[in-house]
């Protein structure tokens, strides 16, 4: 029996045919819209943990239940001020990394 090749893909070189290369127009949505689903669930589960509804939690923050549903569900962007102050209103640390010229600056 002949031995077939297979060939296989990396995840960075799908992500180059299908959505496009890295710093085109398509490819910087994708990963913001990524990012973002990210910590929207991130926020869910450190709510749910919590113990904490929607509307507790938007009490806690000062905002509407709706506006934690959209940060949950990824709906619409949210400013650096917000996602601090629902990690915080969470009891939980959120840390971010900048990388300036091949070198990583932590902020937290």
């Amino acid at each position: 029996m002949a031995k077939k090749n297979i060939k296989s893909t990396s995840l960075a070189e799908m992500k180059d045919k299908y959505i496009g290369k890295a710093g085109t127009a398509a490819r910087d949505e994708y990963e913001y819209e990524l990012r973002m689903d990210v910590l929207g669930s991130m926020i869910k589960t450190a709510r749910k943990e919590r113990n904490l509804t929607q509307e507790q939690l938007g009490q806690l923050v000062g905002v509407q239940k709706s506006q934690i549903s959209k940060l949950e569900s990824s709906t619409n962007s949210a400013t650096i001020d917000t996602i601090l102050k629902v990690f915080k209103a969470l009891k939980a640390e959120i840390h971010f990394n900048v990388k300036l010229e091949k070198q990583f600056i932590q902020l937290t």
